[in-house]
């Protein structure tokens, strides 16, 4: 780890909206940090994002940008087909690792990822974390300590959208196995989520359709088979005996949204992930009302200032550390493998499949 306020000099490997948006702005409002480099899939791209934000080196490929000397931390906003092999190579030339949701393709490359890293104690290795429930994370987790649910009886997570209704629209990456691996929809995501106020699950039957079975190649405009599913359904129990119920799906036109509800003996809690709202009702209230998030327990993103932080040995990763993650790959492998067998996978994984399951 470095020292409290020691220069840290970042490199990127992926700079897409996200990293444009939010990490580079967030980096640049940190004192003591530089972006130093920026490598993207084409050098047309490098040199635009190097143009438009001054950063002062570009790269032939993210290889060159790792073994640079001068790079402290490397930052991946790639697809998750390169997440592994950049994070064990950026170990292994002894930088920092920021790398961007979902972590992997799979579980496998999850605990190659997360038994390098534990190899290297003197190196933050973080995943950038949902952003969603950071806003009222820290009181929905004072509400359950003060006992509001009660023992849970059921979960319910959901995110429905329109975003793959049109089979008009051309095949994205997200549903091409060959760059997103396990993961499907907001799954992966939103689990991370629920994980937060839950206890993890140890059995998961699922159900996974692609109701649009064909769309068009982006490139050739020619018709290819989907990989990744448009619609999940999940069904699980928890290691405290709670049920959990997960509905996933790109393809409804209404009632969309995104949600997570904890039913318990005591009380109910739901939280509205799109608009930050949480409502609540205790076991004989007749309805739910809105519990407003109090001030000094209201969160944000702070992905940029934790991962800084971390380097700088201020204070430890807790969103999201490489076990969080190789945790939510357990549970997307084991919904795909279910799935895929129409049969319950229990949990934690013993064995991982290959990535073709």
């Amino acid at each position: 780890m470095g020292s409290a306020g020691s220069r840290v000099r970042i490199g990127i490997v992926g700079a897409g909206e996200i990293v444009k948006s939010r990490h580079i702005p967030g980096f640049r409002a940190i004192p003591g940090v530089e972006i130093l480099g920026v490598c993207n899939q084409h050098r047309d791209s490098s040199n635009r994002v190097s143009r438009e934000h001054g950063i002062p080196k570009i790269y032939g490929g993210w290889e060159s940008l790792v073994e640079d000397d001068e790079i402290d931390a490397v930052v991946i906003g790639t697809w998750p087909y390169l997440h592994c092999p950049i994070t064990l190579a950026a170990l292994d030339a002894g930088k920092h690792v920021l790398t961007q949701a979902r972590m992997a393709m799979n579980a496998r490359e999850a605990h190659r990822m997360l038994d390098r890293s534990r190899e290297c104690p003197d190196l933050t290795a973080m995943i950038v974390p949902s952003p969603y429930g950071l806003v009222g994370d820290a009181y929905m987790r004072q509400l359950i300590a003060e006992d509001y649910l009660g023992p849970l009886r059921e979960l319910h997570v959901h995110g429905l959208s329109n975003s793959l209704a049109d089979p008009a629209a051309p095949l994205g990456w997200r549903q091409m196995t060959k760059y997103s691996g396990f993961n499907m929809l907001n799954l992966g995501i939103l689990h991370e989520t629920a994980l937060r106020w839950t206890a993890p699950p140890i059995r998961v039957i699922a159900s996974a359709s692609k109701l649009v079975p064909t769309r068009l190649d982006p490139d050739t405009r020619n018709p290819i088979r989907v990989g990744n599913p448009d619609s999940v359904q999940v069904l699980t129990i928890q290691e405290d005996k709670s049920i959990g119920v997960y509905r996933f799906s790109g393809v409804v036109w209404h009632e969309q949204g995104m949600a997570i509800t904890l039913f318990g003996t005591r009380g109910t809690l739901r939280y509205d992930l799109v608009t930050d709202t949480i409502t609540g009702a205790q076991a004989h209230e007749p309805e739910m009302r809105v519990l407003p998030i109090p001030d000094h327990l209201r969160g944000g993103w702070q992905v940029e200032s934790d991962f800084i932080a971390s380097i700088r040995g201020e204070r430890p990763v807790t969103r999201t550390d490489f076990l969080t993650g190789a945790r939510y790959m357990h549970f997307t492998e084991a919904v795909a493998r279910s799935s895929r067998h129409e049969s319950p996978v229990k949990l934690p994984l013993k064995e991982f499949s290959n990535p073709s399951l």
